[in-house]
């Protein structure tokens, strides 16, 4: 499956850092950004999640919120989110239901070795539960940047 600018945004339920439970209905009336990246506490993954720290004082102006996702445990998220005094929500899809759902699980292919994984991919949801904006293999640098333009222009 995959998801596109315009279509109604997959309805999602899964667990948090620190033992909570978000789901879609939660953002009603204001925008989400979910953003799926591949693995706590990596290069890219660090970068990008620091990146979304650095600006939340933006996102927040916008009354935007963000929501990471990746296939690590709640425990991981928690010891990641700490470490890097991260400002938002990250959920744990081990079950790969989200990631499935988003159509970001993935055929990747490293130095002739294919194998699946999370597609690194923004998801843009505005206050009415529509997909406005969608990113797919994102590159970290610059890209927070042009989701916080994306989300002033709605």
């Amino acid at each position: 499956m995959s998801v596109e600018a315009g279509d109604k945004a997959p309805n999602f339920k899964g667990q948090t850092d620190g033992g909570g439970e978000c789901k879609l209905a939660d953002f009603k009336g204001k925008p989400l950004i979910l953003y799926f990246y591949p693995k706590d506490d990596t290069p890219g993954c660090t970068t990008e999640a620091q990146g979304f720290r650095d600006a939340m004082t933006d996102f927040t102006k916008t009354g935007a919120a963000i929501v990471g996702v990746s296939k690590d445990t709640v425990k991981k998220h928690d010891w990641f989110k700490a470490k890097h005094d991260l400002n938002f929500t990250l959920i744990s899809d081990e079950d790969g239901t989200l990631c499935e759902a988003y159509g970001v699980w993935v055929e990747k292919n490293m130095y002739g070795r294919k194998y699946m994984g999370i597609e690194r991919s923004t998801f843009l949801i505005d206050g009415k539960g529509k997909v406005a904006e969608v990113w797919r293999k994102v590159r970290v640098k610059g890209h927070v940047d042009k989701v916080l333009e994306a989300v002033q222009a709605l």
